[in-house]
């Protein structure tokens, strides 16, 4: 026998690897194990009876009230005569009840993915979001989803909402914004752990969408078109404050050389007539100017 086959797989493990569910620190009143209850007198009278009455309608009412079927993702806990019975789930597969004294309840174990609806929260520092919030679930003990809880879906839904309310009030709108991540760990964390008595095992949380009140959004888009201005502003003032610099180490070059600057008139003046225009330039010395300015 394979390695595989001796340990079971992920889906339906072996009974002898299966951690013991005898006890029940989540509810002292419900014995998760069933083991060999006491039905009474009259129990044991009804359970009887309802044998009986099976061999009696035996194959053609038995086919339709004792056998029952469950797909490979489902699992179903059976009571009898109200008690849990022992062994744990059945299936997947073929399984039999005795009419009239047994009932089960099929639970599915593939995932569950619900919405949290939009939660009006007033963060850390005074403001009014409203944030939504996916999350993906699955039952993972059938028998304690059915046993300490009620209803595993319904209280997983109100406790993700209380969460995503009570994980976002303490973080600032800035770290809403930006440490997504962190708050989805957060409450994943956070569900897992308050889930775990009710058989349920919480795989993710994602953050799906922040809402901003419309005031908030036109200061915060003021704001940031404010930033961008200024920036703008000491990066054109920083050019401008360069493009000094090496103007003059420019002109400090060109006063060590009269003819440098000379060379420099000739230059623009080749630049202009490159171009098609009816402008015509004619240069002046700057030492005629000088003199005449003189006198």
């Amino acid at each position: 026998m394979s390695s595989e086959e001796q340990s079971g797989n992920k889906i339906h493990p072996k009974s002898g690897n299966r951690m013991s569910t005898t006890t029940n620190a989540y509810n002292d009143n419900i014995d998760l194990d069933g083991g060999e209850p006491e039905y009474g007198v009259a129990g044991a009278c009804l359970l009887y009876c309802s044998i009986i009455l099976t061999v009696i309608l035996f194959p053609f009412g038995a086919c339709l009230c004792v056998i029952k079927i469950v797909a490979e993702y489902e699992r179903a806990v059976v009571f009898r005569l109200g008690r849990l019975q022992a062994g744990g789930a059945k299936g997947p597969g073929l399984f039999c009840i005795v009419p009239c004294t047994d009932e089960y309840k099929q639970v599915d174990l593939r995932t569950v993915s619900f919405d949290v609806p939009p939660q009006e929260i007033l963060s850390r520092d005074s403001v009014t979001i409203a944030v939504d919030a996916v999350v993906y679930y699955r039952v993972q003990d059938a028998t304690m989803s059915i046993a300490n809880v009620e209803d595993a879906d319904g209280s997983t839904r109100l406790l993700a909402q209380t969460t995503l309310r009570n994980v976002l009030g303490t973080k600032t709108l800035q770290e809403v914004l930006t440490d997504r991540d962190q708050i989805s760990g957060k409450m994943l964390a956070t569900l897992d752990e308050a889930t775990d008595p009710w058989g349920i095992k919480v795989e993710r949380v994602e953050i799906k969408d922040v809402r901003l009140p419309v005031q908030l959004q036109r200061a915060m888009a003021a704001e940031a078109e404010a930033a961008r201005e200024a920036r703008a502003k000491v990066i054109a003032a920083e050019g401008e404050m360069n493009a000094s610099r090496k103007l003059k180490e420019a002109a400090d070059v060109m006063s060590e050389s009269p003819c440098a600057l000379q060379l420099r008139y000739l230059q623009t003046l080749q630049s202009i007539s490159a171009e098609k225009n009816s402008t015509i330039i004619f240069p002046l010395p700057i030492d005629l100017l000088s003199g005449l300015m003189k006198k």
